[in-house]
């Protein structure tokens, strides 16, 4: 396998699925994972490639050196295209990290790859995998998940949720669909059944190449 372009697995899921749990599901079964989230987390610290255009493009938002991810929050909410002026700088820099990422799973071996990517529907790059996950939960368990977080409020999820495509349509569009509302053993036990069907996917779609 050493070489090829693994199986690109995209998961997905709107805010307070658990979909960062079943992203490490995944990784114990051996698969690796891409981030999204953490690549932008690292283009924020210290050093970070984001930094400095972030700095000069909204000034204020930078402190010691890393991007205050509240100031900026703040900041792109309260601009009519500040939203949009972010994504030139970050979509760039995420799209490079994700390539190296993609290179050394090749270079591994590895039969097939997640990507994680919150947005993943809304942006368009659902058209680039050659499968679909999506994870889900019912309403009522979302809203008390995210409302338990730190710093939460129901306008600021409102907020979020309105720049998510709806939990129906995303379940509609995927592939498989994992439900966490069930417990995560339950959980993770659709995952191993993901996977094994993904892989007999693969060697069937090799089998006629």
């Amino acid at each position: 396998m050493s070489g090829k372009r693994p199986y690109l697995v995209g998961l997905t899921g709107s805010i307070g699925m658990g979909k960062s749990e079943t992203a490490k599901m995944f990784a114990r079964l051996g698969i690796p994972v891409y981030d999204a989230d953490a690549a932008v987390h690292r283009l924020y610290e210290p050093g970070g490639g984001a930094v400095d255009e972030i700095a000069h493009e909204f000034p204020g938002t930078v402190n010691a050196g890393q991007v205050d991810r509240t100031a900026l929050a703040e900041r792109t909410r309260g601009e009519s295209d500040g939203l949009q002026r972010l994504e030139r700088i970050v979509h760039p820099l995420v799209a490079h990290a994700q390539r190296q990422f993609l290179d050394e799973a090749a270079a591994g071996g590895a039969e097939m790859v997640v990507l994680d990517i919150p947005l993943l529907f809304e942006t368009g790059g659902h058209a680039r995998m050659d499968a679909v996950v999506v994870v889900s939960a019912a309403e009522d368990v979302q809203r008390a998940r995210v409302l338990d977080r730190p710093g939460m409020t129901a306008d600021k999820l409102d907020h979020i949720l309105a720049r998510q495509m709806p939990d129906a349509e995303k379940r509609a569009q995927a592939h498989f669909v994992v439900e966490t509302d069930k417990g995560f053993d339950h959980a993770f036990e659709q995952v191993k059944q993901i996977v094994a069907a993904l892989h007999a996917r693969r060697l069937k779609e090799q089998r006629l190449a």
